[in-house]
């Protein structure tokens, strides 16, 4: 191994370690909750807006060509404070399902079930788009989480 070749592997090694490193930190320092996938979950094909406890949420949420259903008319209000655990699905394709101005960003995928749980500390409208492209009418796919 020469020297470009042992500098290479030194710079690969020290960007896996400094991206591991950042994901700790997001975890742990920021307590971003990371995305995870439930295989084994309960599908659902209805959204929905659950009170499990005080300030305490949970929202199904269900993508579709050029929408989500939430329960609520792609619209959810929440008091200021709401820890909110967002249970997400698609009945078609894959789908994007980001929250402005939270760490949210999960895939929807037909058959299985993604989660994240946020809490919404500020009041102020976030909306929610789909970032992948699902075909036509894919700009349309919009709501928005209410924080009163």
């Amino acid at each position: 191994m020469d020297r470009f070749e042992k500098r290479a592997m030194a710079l690969a090694l020290s960007l896996v370690l400094m991206f591991f490193g950042l994901v700790v930190y997001a975890a742990k320092g920021l307590q971003a909750d990371l995305p995870t996938c439930l295989p084994n979950a309960r599908l659902f094909d209805r959204g929905r807006l659950v009170e499990i406890g005080p300030n305490r949420y949970q929202v199904d949420a269900v993508a579709f060509m050029w929408g989500f259903d939430m329960g609520t008319l792609n619209q959810i209000k929440l008091p200021r404070g709401a820890v909110v655990d967002f249970y997400v699905t698609s009945r078609d394709v894959v789908h994007g399902y980001h929250i402005d101005k939270t760490l949210v960003n999960l895939k929807a995928v037909p058959g299985a079930v993604t989660y994240s749980r946020v809490k919404f500390d500020r009041a102020g409208e976030y909306q929610i788009i789909c970032h992948e492209y699902c075909g036509l009418g894919h700009q349309n796919m919009a709501g928005k989480v209410i924080v009163e």
